[in-house]
């Protein structure tokens, strides 16, 4: 679980994984609260794992907890999300059965009301089937609810820290499908979604148009990330610090030039698949499953 600055959401998270009938080893990463969040959690739950970071890493915090798994297969929580009781039994069951796939992502309802998340509707509505397995295929994932195979992920360095947050799983993502791996929707697997009042949006807005450039630019055709970077510099100009925000953003975009390794063909297909499929429907916007 992923945490900063959100004591009340991370205590009642880890009270509640604490009850799953599965007794998951609970490993808590710390982004540098300055609220007293890992004391908090330390003195209330005696023997939890707790990391803390002395600076905040974003989602590559992440890979910090990973290093230590020592289990096969790796769930992934935010402080406000947590996994339903028998959702990681299956996971392992799917995972053992089905070695093709790489990454579940579950079934996100939100809020008391229990609405279904809007992007849990078109992951249902993939046009992606497989022969391997009975799951519907996916060209993403939700970072706050998703099962990894432990293995795969440090194969592939887990999270990017230079993306930091902020649509940062969509290069993860883009690299599982390239390493032959799929990553499918597993809707009986569920998580509740309860969406922390501690956001920024408007800089979370400019961090996902960012690192959508970036993405495209180490992935992705050069038409995609030329598209992506005007959207990028449009959503930097609109901020309330322009100038900083060109600079990174330029910085950002002269590495990822350098590091560029574009995924496959077949990948670039699944993507236009999806996203003509996604055309085809009018879907609400999603929740957001990030920390800040």
């Amino acid at each position: 679980m992923l945490t900063r600055n959100r004591r009340t959401e991370a205590m009642r998270t880890v009270g509640s994984l604490l009850h799953l009938p599965e007794r998951p080893q609970i490993i808590v990463i710390d982004n540098g609260s300055t609220d007293g969040t890992p004391q908090l959690l330390s003195h209330a739950y005696p023997g939890l794992r707790v990391l803390r970071s002395a600076a905040n890493l974003g989602a590559a915090g992440r890979n910090v907890g990973v290093s230590r798994v020592a289990t096969n297969y790796v769930a992934f929580s935010d402080d406000d999300t947590d996994w339903q009781p028998g959702s990681l039994a299956q996971a392992v069951e799917l995972l053992e059965r089905y070695p093709r796939i790489g990454v579940l992502s579950a079934r996100v309802v939100v809020g008391d009301g229990r609405t279904l998340d809007p992007t849990c509707e078109r992951m249902a509505a993939s046009p992606l089937g497989s022969t391997d397995h009975p799951l519907r295929r996916l060209t993403g994932f939700m970072a706050g609810a998703a099962v990894f195979r432990t293995a795969l992920f440090r194969e592939l360095g887990g999270y990017e820290p230079r993306l930091f947050i902020g649509g940062e799983e969509a290069l993860l993502a883009l690299d599982v499908l390239q390493a032959g791996y799929d990553i499918a929707y597993a809707p009986s697997l569920e998580v509740h979604h309860r969406p922390s009042l501690s956001r920024d949006s408007a800089l979370r807005r400019r961090l996902l148009a960012r690192n959508a450039a970036l993405v495209a630019w180490l992935r992705l055709p050069r038409g995609e990330a030329i598209s992506a970077t005007w959207r990028a510099l449009q959503s930097a100009c609109r901020g309330a610090r322009p100038s900083e925000d060109l600079r990174a953003l330029l910085l950002g975009i002269g590495w990822a030039a350098h590091q560029r390794r574009p995924v496959a063909a077949r990948v670039l297909r699944m993507r236009r698949a999806v996203g003509e499929a996604e055309r085809m429907h009018a879907f609400p916007p999603s929740c957001d499953l990030e920390q800040n």
